[in-house]
C-alpha cells in the first residue's frame, strides 16, 4: 500500500475536488471517507498491526458501508453503487480473517485497505461527470 503521506495527499485532493466540484452525493461520499479515516486512525491498534481481526477497523469499515449504501439508495446516480459495493469487500476482507485466523496480516492489511483507491477514482470520476451535466445543462438555451 501507498505511504501515509501518499494516502493523506490523495485524500486531500479527492475530497477537495469533491467539495468543490461536487453536489450533495459527492460531498457525503467525500465527507464519508474523510470521517472513515480519522475514525479508523483513531481505532487502529499498530501493535497488533492485522495479527488478529481489527475490531475497532472492522466496525468503522462497516459504517462507511452503511453510509455509501445510504448514498447509493437516495441518488439518482449509479456510481454511489460502485461506492457500496468497494466498501462492502472491505467489510468482506475482515470477516475472512475473522474465518480463516492464520491469514497472512500483510494479506488482510491489503485486502483491507486497498479499495480506499477504487473509491476515490469513482469519487472523483462522479464529480466530474456531475460537474459536466450540470455546466451542460446551464449552457442549454431556455426553450419557450
Amino acid at each position: 500500500m501507498l505511504s501515509p503521506p501518499i494516502y493523506y495527499t490523495i485524500l486531500c485532493l479527492v475530497c477537495a475536488f469533491a467539495f468543490w466540484r461536487g453536489r450533495g452525493d459527492e460531498r457525503a461520499a467525500a465527507a464519508i471517507c474523510i470521517l472513515a479515516t480519522v475514525f479508523s486512525n483513531a481505532v487502529y491498534d499498530p501493535n497488533g498491526a492485522y495479527a488478529g481481526v481489527e475490531v475497532g477497523v472492522f466496525i468503522v469499515d462497516t459504517a462507511t458501508f452503511g453510509g455509501f449504501a445510504f448514498i447509493a439508495l437516495r441518488s439518482e446516480r449509479f456510481w454511489p453503487l460502485w461506492l457500496a459495493g468497494f466498501q462492502l469487500t472491505t467489510v468482506f476482507a475482515h470477516l475472512l480473517k475473522a474465518i480463516q485466523l492464520d491469514l497472512m496480516p500483510q494479506a488482510y492489511a491489503a485486502a483491507a485497505r486497498f479499495w480506499a483507491y477504487p473509491i476515490f477514482l469513482i469519487i472523483i470520476v462522479g464529480t466530474w461527470r456531475s460537474y459536466r451535466r450540470r455546466v451542460q445543462t446551464e449552457r442549454q438555451p431556455a426553450s419557450a
